[in-house]
């Protein structure tokens, strides 16, 4: 009995020894474990496997049941816009439902980034309580992950296994892996945000291939919005086009389906895009839905669940001139994705869209010359028929009228008289030939068909408009317009002839920074109704390519009627 008494102290110690001897072991195992991980964290993985990474080792250094990794809104927001667990089932998740936001004890290493540990969490003064059909939790550590002096996160740990307490020795190796996992997440987030500005890079560098390709401007800024949404993780991207920074239009729409139609009938008048263009500089915006400014794309794109967008200026405007820039890029998230807009570098976007406009202008310049050759070819060619082909052929026919004279069969005079009246249907040909070289109507020929239309209206007229043109209107306007142009010198013509009894009329077709058609006549005016019902149909075909018309009374007396569409 004594000798059992006289042992205990002894077993006592010997137990001791081997427990810290243990502890000790599990130690030396679980910063082995910390080291490796560190390793593996090195290791090239992406931003969401490393953090992956970092909870399934928090749970393991610490012993922890439970684990997560709360990672903090950017901008300054008391909020948590990720949180990554381990330890829940896929079904315990769904029936916990929505993931926590930032409230209670989670919410206190927020406003407190400090490690924490508790016994029971749901006895401290700052719990919030458990959603419904969350599991139980009692024991908690908590340690924020910082890079450099900002927060990036926190890491929660509940539940230790063996039932008891989270301990010192496991904050202080949670406190280490946390170290740790900040440097590796700013290396990966460099990593991401360097091989975003390759891809910024290799966009330019496709766009600008493309261009100097055959590639229409249409299929290019679709490459052009296609592209920038696909590399910033935009849910809607869209590109504006016009003239002039207050005349601008949808030209092209990137993530959803829009009917090309729909986009002529979009006119911005006074919108985000139309401020960046002329300040030139990019422009964020918090919310784009709700803006009064994107309120004219909302014509055109839903817009209902969008909030924040990036708007970048295609080019500069030069104050010299009215409007010196292609156009402005938008980049818009989804409120849900509204992270992702923080991850743009404007500076890289702001390069991209110059190098785009750059590449659009050049090409532009390119077709230009293309066609412009095209038309010294067909000025060439003309004169040469004209010159040489036609005045051969004109000298063979009055030797051949010549000859007629000298010839007494009468069927060699039947075939001599029909072979010039062949030659002069030639020449006749061979000069309408030379006529339309000299007026390509493939190329958007609105003079020669303007002309046409004044012809036709000499009949119900009783007299011939008189006709003025000035600009560079056939190298500028585009088949689309010329068929509304066309259309509204019609109506216009034929509201003169019904209602106005005019003497004189006259039309003008000027080409500038905008296509004007201008028909007055010196009659009594066209009555109201008319007037409304015919002013709607032109008004629609103007608007269509965000341009206007107008009509009002001419002094002394008449009417005038001005239609002007934005030339690109």
């Amino acid at each position: 009995m004594e000798a059992s008494l006289r042992s205990t102290p002894l077993d006592e110690l010997l137990t001791e020894v081997l427990a810290r001897v243990t502890d000790a072991r599990d130690e030396q195992v679980r910063w082995r474990l910390l080291l490796d991980a560190i390793v593996t964290m090195g290791a090239g993985l992406s931003t969401d496997d490393l953090l992956d990474r970092i909870v399934e080792v928090a749970q393991a250094l610490a012993g922890a049941k439970y684990a997560a990794l709360g990672v903090l809104a950017s901008g300054g927001e008391r909020r948590l816009r990720t949180f990554i667990t381990r330890g829940l089932t896929p079904e315990q998740q769904l029936r916990i439902g929505d993931l926590p936001s930032g409230h209670g004890v989670l919410g206190l290493l927020i406003d407190h980034p400090e490690p924490v540990r508790m016994p029971d969490i749901t006895k401290h003064p700052s719990s919030y309580g458990f959603p419904k059909n969350h599991p139980p939790m009692g024991s908690f550590l908590g340690v924020p992950v910082r890079i450099g002096e900002k927060i990036f996160g926190n890491l929660y740990l509940t539940e230790k296994e063996n039932g008891g307490d989270f301990s010192e020795q496991d904050e202080r190796i949670v406190v280490a892996l946390a170290a740790a996992a900040g440097v590796a997440i700013e290396n990966a987030l460099l990593a991401e945000e360097a091989a975003r500005r390759g891809r910024w890079l290799d966009a330019r560098a496709e766009i600008t291939s493309a261009l100097m390709g055959d590639v229409d401007r249409n299929s290019a800024l679709q490459l052009v919005v296609d592209r920038a949404r696909e590399i910033a993780g935009a849910d809607v991207a869209w590109i504006v086009t016009g003239p002039a920074a207050d005349r601008l239009r949808v030209e092209v729409v990137s993530g959803t389906e829009i009917d090309p139609d729909v986009l002529k009938r979009a006119p911005l008048r006074d919108s985000v895009a139309s401020h960046a263009i002329r300040d030139g500089v990019p422009m964020i915006v918090e919310d784009v839905a709700g803006a009064a400014a994107g309120g004219s794309a909302a014509a055109v794109i839903d817009l209902t669940d969008i909030g924040p967008g990036v708007f970048v200026p295609l080019g500069r405007t030069d104050p010299s001139e009215e409007m010196n820039a292609v156009g402005a890029l938008a980049l818009a998230w989804r409120r849900e994705n509204a992270e992702q807009a923080q991850s743009v570098d404007l500076a890289v976007a702001d390069a991209f869209a110059g190098q785009v406009a750059l590449a659009i202008r050049l090409a532009q310049s390119r077709d230009e010359r293309q066609r412009l050759a095209v038309y010294d070819d067909r000025d060439r060619i003309g004169r040469d028929l004209h010159d040489i082909v036609i005045q051969r052929l004109f000298v063979i026919g009055l030797r051949l009228q010549g000859g007629l004279n000298l010839a007494d069969n009468p069927k060699l005079r039947g075939r001599l008289d029909q072979a010039v009246e062949d030659i002069d249907e030639t020449i006749r040909d061979l000069r309408r030939a030379v006529f339309e070289l000299g007026t390509p109507k493939q190329s958007g020929d609105v003079q020669s068909q303007v002309t046409e239309v004044v012809n036709r209206a000499a009949a119900s007229l009783k007299f011939r408009p008189r006709l003025a043109f000035d600009g560079p209107i056939r190298l500028r306007t585009t088949p689309e317009i010329a068929k509304d142009v066309v259309a509204v010198l019609g109506e216009a013509l034929s509201n003169t002839a019904r209602h106005a009894h005019a003497s004189n009329v006259d039309v003008s077709l000027t080409a500038g920074t905008d296509l004007v058609l201008r028909v007055r006549d010196d009659g009594e005016g066209i009555p109201a109704d008319t007037v409304e019902s015919g002013l709607a149909n032109m008004r629609h075909r103007a608007e269509a390519h965000g341009g206007r018309c107008t009509v009002e009374a001419a002094e002394p007396q008449g009417t005038v009627i001005e239609w002007t569409v934005p030339l690109g």
